[in-house]
């Protein structure tokens, strides 16, 4: 089924529907939840997505899990997508949160095979066996680590909201502990308790998740690591190897 809408199917009493959807760059999914949950899946293009968990990108192959009436907003850069939508009891990942998963070539076949099965399909059949089968992959999937969660501490969450907006290695966190009146000890513990990161990892998944939709747009890696604040593009690049397993260059290539 593809770029049908999803309210024309939702009440099919299957485990999964799926849709495929092609969506021009820079479209925005405003604000909106599902009864089911949802895997998001993008073939081509990034997709940004926000909770008011924080906010994640999700690389081409790779896919984020939303968990069923999880609100969320989602802006699509040249993606074609493949999303299953899970009946909440069927749901394979107890996550109460948003995550990115890694599509392994298994579970990519599948989801491609799933763009031909009917909103009614045999449950007996080969199409009932395929839909187990996804659920079975989703449910092994690896988590991919590209997520900045909010606080919930109001001035804190002010402070996140305005790096992500301009990220930058260089933000040292005794500057955000003064600007919260509080000691730099004091301002660790609460900057973990509220996030479950320390600020230098929080920071760098930040910058990461800035770098990667210029990179596949096309921007130069040496001006991507400098605009971050980062002293060469050779540390940049160490860094993502570190976090992505591959060098920036490579993941262009790879997601091209």
């Amino acid at each position: 089924m593809l770029n049908i809408p999803l309210h024309s199917v939702d009440h099919i009493a299957r485990p999964i529907v799926a849709i495929g959807t092609d969506y021009a760059s820079g479209t925005l999914l405003d604000t909106h939840d599902h009864r089911r949950a949802q895997f998001l899946y993008g073939m081509t293009g990034l997709m940004e997505v926000e909770t008011d968990d924080g906010s994640w990108v999700v690389p081409p192959y790779n896919g984020v899990w939303i968990p069923a009436r999880k609100r969320h907003q989602v802006r699509m850069h040249g993606v074609s997508t493949r999303s299953l939508y899970i009946e909440p009891e069927a749901a394979p990942r107890p996550s109460s949160y948003c995550e990115v998963l890694v599509v392994s070539p298994l579970l990519h076949q599948l989801l491609l095979a799933s763009a031909s099965m009917p909103a009614r399909y045999e449950e007996d059949g080969r199409d009932g066996a395929l839909a187990q089968l996804l659920l079975h992959e989703l449910r092994l999937a690896q988590t991919l680590p590209l997520f900045a969660p909010l606080p919930r501490e109001q001035h804190l969450a002010r402070l996140c909201k305005h790096f992500l907006q301009q990220p930058h290695i260089g933000t040292r966190p005794e500057d955000w502990a003064r600007q919260l009146n509080k000691s730099q000890r004091t301002f660790s513990r609460l900057f973990r308790q509220q996030t479950g990161m320390s600020f230098a990892t929080w920071r760098q998944q930040a910058c990461l998740m800035a770098a990667l939709p210029r990179l596949l747009s096309g921007t130069p890696v040496t001006q991507v690591a400098l605009d971050l604040g980062y002293d060469s593009p050779s540390a940049f690049s160490s860094m993502f190897r570190r976090v992505l397993g591959k060098s920036p260059t490579s993941f262009v290539h790879t997601s091209a």
